[in-house]
């Protein structure tokens, strides 16, 4: 924004110069001097550099052809009513060129358009034609100087019969001058309606195809110049441009919701499957003879669940790659004590702790491992009570401490040692880049797992 305030600021500063020295220099009067010779010269050159390739119906020939632009007339004077035009066209190209890049909506862009090419050429009708592949037609999408209606209704032919089909089929910029007395192509019935007597297209384009013609037109008499189409296209170009990153933006996003379509799918087909498995292995559970074996079999569907748990939430939320780690921390505490008769387990867990899906598995297995491993052996032969904690511990650390009052751990415990349920705790601690701590209590045991929220 301030890169772009600068620039209208320094196009005000150049505005403010450049009529100031024109009337110093009285540019108006041939009698003025050099100063005056020397700024017609320095005009002539320039317009020598922006020529454009013009395409001229002649109504003698019945023909389009393309001209090449005289040179200026060697007497010619530029007044100080043209400059201050030609002043307020840069003007309003850099206010156009700052509103495009701001990203405006395209139905305001293209509405800015009209409006500014009416007001730096004097125009009582400009309009914005968007080429219909299909129908073969142009589209009056925006337009100022039309009655109701026009807009967003009214179509025209797209062929090269026509100056704004033959802009669009060539890419070259159109002016007709004589419209009343045209027969090589058709009039539009709608110039016709509003007495149009002449136009003037440019196209609007980009790398893909392109959008449209922009197109200027009038009931007085007189002509058109080049200096009015390299106006007119300055601001079709920049148009153009910005439809054509509109277009590409557009395209992106649609490319994501697909994305997103498909991934939403794939976690639901995920979640399916890992719960059918997830049940298989509590069925073999119930029916195993062996306790250790029971045990094994309902640790292994538990975790199952929470991973399935992760890929429910995916799918059903509105974010793929990033979950509320509270949120999925109590489903998960939840699918855990219905897998675990006789144990009870109070969560506590603060809201906004948004992280990253691949982050949030690992850590709610973790909380499964710590929880499963105290209803084992924390309350050897009665009920357990497990109290889970979520909370921020600094700005981008999070802490999850799982604590019991059971029996507590043997003197001799340490981390590094223990059986499968703690070498997998220390294993996602490791994955998360945290630190797993074990603070003893009596009675009971906890464990506090804090970790980065970002990595």
């Amino acid at each position: 924004m301030a890169l772009q305030a600068e620039h209208v600021s320094h196009w005000k500063v150049l505005i403010a110069r450049s009529v100031a020295w024109a009337e110093r220099a009285k540019i108006s009067d041939p009698s003025s001097g050099t100063a005056g010779d020397r700024w017609r010269n320095h005009g002539r050159k320039a317009e020598r550099r922006q020529r454009l390739s013009i395409v001229k119906y002649h109504p003698d020939t019945r023909e389009f052809v393309v001209e090449k632009p005289p040179d200026p007339s060697p007497d010619g004077d530029v007044t100080v009513e043209a400059l201050r035009q030609r002043i307020q066209q840069q003007q309003i190209l850099a206010d156009f060129s700052v509103l495009a890049l701001r990203g405006t909506p395209l139905v305001e862009l293209l509405d800015h358009a009209t409006r500014a090419v009416a007001d730096g050429l004097g125009a009582d009708f400009v309009k914005v034609l968007e080429f219909l592949p299909k129908e073969g037609r142009f589209l009056v999408r925006a337009g100022v100087g039309w009655e109701p209606g026009v807009v967003g209704s009214a179509t025209v032919g797209a062929d090269t019969a026509s100056p704004a089909g033959y802009a669009l089929k060539t890419g070259k910029a159109v002016i007709s001058n004589h419209l009343d007395i045209e027969e090589r192509f058709r009039t539009p019935e709608l110039l016709i309606e509003y007495g149009i007597r002449r136009a003037m297209n440019v196209i609007l384009g980009g790398d893909s195809a392109p959008f449209g013609v922009l197109e200027v037109d009038s009931r007085n008499e007189g002509e058109f110049s080049e200096r009015d189409i390299i106006f007119l296209r300055g601001i079709a170009n920049v148009l153009g441009m910005a439809i054509e990153r509109q277009r590409m933006e557009e395209s992106l996003r649609r490319a994501l919701d697909r994305q997103k379509v498909l991934m939403r799918e794939i976690n639901h087909r995920v979640n399916n499957s890992l719960q059918i498995v997830a049940a298989m292995l509590h069925l073999h559970s119930s029916g195993a003879r062996s306790e250790d074996v029971r045990d094994e079999l309902r640790q292994a569907g538990t975790r199952i669940t929470a991973v399935a748990r992760a890929h429910q939430r995916l799918y059903r939320g509105d974010e793929i790659d990033a979950m509320d780690l509270g949120t999925y921390l109590r489903e998960v505490c939840r699918d855990i004590a219905v897998a675990t008769p006789g144990c009870e387990i109070d969560i506590r867990a603060e809201e906004g702790l948004v992280i990253r899906t691949d982050r949030a598995v690992p850590a709610v297995l973790a909380v499964n491992e710590l929880i499963t491993n105290a209803a084992k052996y924390a309350y050897p032969g009665r009920n357990c009570r497990v109290w889970v904690a979520l909370v921020r511990a600094s700005d981008d650390v999070v802490a999850i401490s799982v604590r019991d009052e059971g029996i507590g751990l043997p003197p001799d415990f340490e981390l590094r040692s223990g059986r499968l349920g703690i070498k997998l705790v220390r294993s996602f601690a490791q994955q998360l880049e945290g630190e797993l701590q074990l603070v003893r209590h009596d009675p009971g045991t906890e464990f506090v797992l804090k970790f980065p929220l970002q990595v």
